[in-house]
Parts: structure tokens; sequence; C-alpha cells
């Protein structure tokens, strides 16, 4: 089968196309044709850090992670899949798993679930890795119906899927964006928007709340942001984050009281923990989407499995708008 793949990591990095050898099936596992995948900002980290990230796989790897496509064969032990089926998931591309900038993967059937049936396979591949961050996110916090949700980074790739997600559970939703354009794809998916740039973490606390903070805010820009979001959480409040590798004065979380929930949607790829978790939130995330209650925001450029290097470059330059897909 064709592969893009990387033979050395560093800002050089360069993705060639090569013919390796179509994975043959393990215990648990299905062939799917890949029609499309998605780049994630873990995916870049990967081809520039190399082995100065734990996750990453050897040399020479085929990466990527998120996937849509068509079961071509199914092992013997797998009941769930059979040839012919849609399906989309977040499978490989690190550690010992080979990616999906190639023609086919071998999955762990845990790891998927069907397609949803409204989304072409393009819109399907964008979801996993990003959906299934910001469900388990709001899970973890506990989102019920009624409370006030604030996302940070609410046009970005998992902020765009948790605002949408939050609304589905019945929250009142706020997002930050930093410019026209996202300001307004986050009221035009359900939330309203602020603009961090313009507006103090006070003054849209005080607006929004009365002063009292947030029930859940979810940060998806992480870091020193982290500070942000706990001057705007409520007391006994959650915030979720998905970038806390950062030295922070936790005194304002200390003294509000707050549970902090890291979110790291790789472990179960990593150290084959409860991988069936994945396939669970991804069939729930199918049902929000077959309701109407999620779409997934695609970048306006495109690309093909030979352009793998200029959807790495489309996402790192900051100007993509939703996920940047590679159609197989």
């Amino acid at each position: 089968m064709k592969a893009m793949t990387i033979n050395k990591y560093g800002e050089e990095a360069v993705f060639e196309a090569k013919e390796v050898e179509t994975p043959v099936l393990k215990s648990g596992e299905v062939l799917v044709k890949i029609a499309a995948s998605s780049v994630n900002t873990v995916d870049t980290m990967i081809r520039k850090m190399g082995k100065d990230l734990p996750l990453s796989p050897d040399t020479p790897a085929i990466l990527g992670m998120d996937f849509a496509g068509i079961v071509e064969a199914v092992a013997d032990d797998v009941k769930a899949y059979t040839v012919g089926d849609e399906v989309y998931g977040c499978a490989g591309g690190l550690a010992d798993l080979p990616g999906t900038l190639a023609e086919y993967i071998a999955a762990d059937s845990k790891l998927i679930a069907h397609k949803p049936k409204n989304l072409s396979m393009k819109e399907a591949a964008a979801i996993p890795l990003v959906g299934i961050t910001a469900y388990e996110g709001l899970e973890r916090a506990g989102i019920t119906s009624g409370q006030k949700v604030l996302v940070h980074g609410g046009s970005g790739g998992v902020g765009h899927i948790a605002l949408q997600l939050a609304k589905h559970f019945g929250a009142e939703v706020y997002a930050t964006g930093g410019g026209e354009r996202q300001l307004a794809l986050i009221e035009e998916l359900g939330a309203k928007a602020i603009n961090y740039k313009t507006e103090t973490v006070e003054d849209y606390v005080q607006k929004h709340t009365n002063g009292a903070g947030f029930d859940i805010v979810y940060d998806s820009v992480g870091a020193k942001n982290l500070i942000n979001s706990f001057n705007a959480a409520a007391l006994n409040g959650h915030v979720a984050t998905t970038v806390s590798m950062v030295e922070l004065d936790l005194s304002v979380a200390h003294f509000k009281g707050l549970s902090l929930h890291v979110v790291f949607m790789l472990i179960p790829m990593l150290y084959n923990h409860k991988r069936e978790d994945h396939g669970e939130i991804l069939r729930n995330i199918a049902n929000v989407v077959e309701a109407g209650a999620l779409k997934p925001i695609l970048d306006e450029q495109q690309f093909s499995l030979d352009e793998a290097g200029k959807a790495h470059a489309r996402l790192e330059s900051g100007r993509a708008m939703g996920k940047v897909v590679i159609e197989n």
C-alpha cells in the first residue's frame, strides 16, 4: 500500500511517499481502507520534536491519528463490525501504532465506531481526537443541564466541538475568540462570543454571571491561560484543560475549591488502557451528530495524501479555520 513516511524528525522533516506492506490483522483488529484523515496539533509536534516526545513512533514512521473509512476485513474475534461498514476513529500515529497517512490501517476495534450517517468521510475524519477530548473533559467536569459553561478557544479544534456538546447537554454556553471570523463562528455554533482581546476576565464574569463565575470552564488553550480559567470559574467549580504542562501558582484554585481535570486522550492508545471508552464516546458523539446537534467545521483548503506536508504547514500557519483534512 501507499503511505507517507517520515524518515527523520525535526523542523526540516519531510513526508515521502513509499510502498509499504498492507497491515496484517491481529486479534481484535479491523482493516480499514482510509478515505480521509485529519491533522491535529499533536501530529505536528511529533513531526518536529520526534523522540523528545515519549509518544513518538520510531522512524521510518507513518503519522496521523484520525481517520474515516470502510472496513475491508475483520479479525475472527471481532463481532461488532463487518466488511463494508463505514467507521471512524483515532487509532494510530504514535508509539508502536502505525498511523493514518496511508491507504489502510489495522485499527483496534475498541478505538473505533460506526461513522455518523449524516456526515461525509471528510467530516467524520475531523472529529475523533478533538471530539473525544471535548466529550471527556465535559463528562469529567460533571456537566448538567442549566449550568453556565465557558469554553476558551471556542473556534479551535477541541473548542468548537466542546461548545456544541455543552449546548447539547443543556448548558448555557459562552466561548472566547480573538478575531471577527472566530467570534462569528462561535455565535453561529450557538454560543455567546466573548472577545478576550477587548474584555477582561473580570468584565465578562460580571457581565454574564453577575460576578459568580462559570460552573465549568473548558480551557483548550491552557498553559498560562489556566490562570484566566481559575479566575473565571465559580466557587467549587470545575476547570478542564488539554494543556497543563506549565508551572502555575494554584492559590486561586485552592481558595475557590476548584476541581482541575487534565484531559490527555492519548492514554488509551499509549497504554492499552480502557480503549473501549473511546469507542463508546465515539458512538455517543455519532448519536449527537445524527440528532443534528453537532457538526465539525472544516478548513476551506483541500489536501490529498501526497500533500500531507502542506496540510501540516496549513495547520501550523494559524490561518486555518476548522479542521485540516487530508483525503485519500
